[in-house]
């Protein structure tokens, strides 16, 4: 996958099938018309190609920018796209002027100009230009004029419930790492640098690694317990997967201040401070609470064991 970071580089492809959006997630909505878009550019012998912006386009219109946390950073979101087969990837920097842009000049400036559209792939919800007025139904009413075929891609439920990253978003923010999961077709992972803590849980029998989450606009989900398979950037290929116990919280029990991601990872013991770490979701275990003492605290943490095992042995 060719990634343009910009517009200066990029000139007409021959046969382009285009899909745009911001595809935060890339959950099984978005798995859908990606599927769509490369099965298109496959069979037409063209080439895939997806329209997205970096930073969202919400951190810079709208009122609540600041509290806005997304499902995939740039990099993570780069990965998935590549591993969905799309030959090139436009990603555009959102910008006040940028979002001035109308839908016209906005289809015949970069989707014509630009980028040679044939065929234009897009979700039932999409908008685009100035205040969203352009959509689906706009491009059909000019695809003569425009000289590309658009192709609308209808909503994707799960369990009857329309997936979006709104909702994902909502669900890992209370802990829900099911419906999430269910909804992104893929376990919520959270990738960070192992940084020294207090190093309170060796002294009580359950070492820690201490993570930093690597950018800041990256959602942490709900306070408490969560079963997670741990990936570090040591790791062979061949090496079995890593399970442990993660907190994230406060630690009330020893007055902590300020939030801290914590994975008692099982069955291990190598020093990889200032690693990658990479911690998958798999089941939330229960709320962060505040125990009476150190060894109410470290006989809960020996169930929470005994219920990650539990839980990790079965995926």
């Amino acid at each position: 996958m060719r990634v343009y970071r910009g517009l200066d580089d990029l000139q007409p492809l021959p046969n382009a099938v285009v899909t745009s959006g911001t595809f935060d997630g890339v959950h099984r909505g978005h798995q859908t018309i990606l599927q769509r878009l490369t099965e298109v550019a496959r069979t037409s012998d063209g080439q895939s190609v997806l329209i997205t912006y970096w930073p969202h386009p919400r951190t810079v219109v709208a009122n609540d920018s600041q509290d806005l946390k997304l499902l995939t950073t740039l990099d993570e979101k780069i990965a998935l796209l590549e591993q969905a087969g799309v030959d090139h990837l436009v990603v555009i920097p959102f910008t006040r002027s940028f979002s001035q842009l109308t839908s016209e000049e906005y289809i015949r400036q970069i989707l014509i100009d630009k980028i040679g559209t044939k065929k234009l792939v897009i979700g039932y919800d999409h908008r685009f230009g100035r205040d969203r007025e352009g959509g689906f139904d706009y491009i059909r009413a000019h695809q003569s004029e425009y000289g590309f075929e658009v192709e609308e891609i209808p909503r994707q439920d799960v369990e009857a419930v329309g997936v979006s990253s709104s909702k994902i978003r909502a669900a890992l923010s209370e802990g829900n790492v099911h419906t999430a999961n269910l909804f992104l077709g893929r376990p919520y992972s959270l990738t960070g640098t192992i940084v020294k803590g207090r190093q309170l849980g060796r002294t009580i029998g359950f070492p820690t690694a201490n993570m930093q989450v690597d950018d800041p606009v990256k959602l942490i989900p709900a306070n408490g317990v969560y079963a997670v398979d741990v990936l570090y950037a040591g790791q062979s290929a061949n090496d079995q997967l890593l399970g442990g116990m993660l907190n994230i919280g406060f630690r009330p029990t020893v007055a902590g201040t300020n939030q801290t991601i914590e994975t008692y990872i099982f069955d291990f013991e190598k020093d990889i401070y200032g690693e990658h770490l990479t911690l998958r979701f798999r089941e939330f275990l229960r709320p962060e609470q505040k125990f009476d003492g150190l060894p109410a605290l470290v006989e809960q943490l020996k169930r929470d064991e005994e219920s990650a095992r539990t839980v990790l042995a079965g995926h």
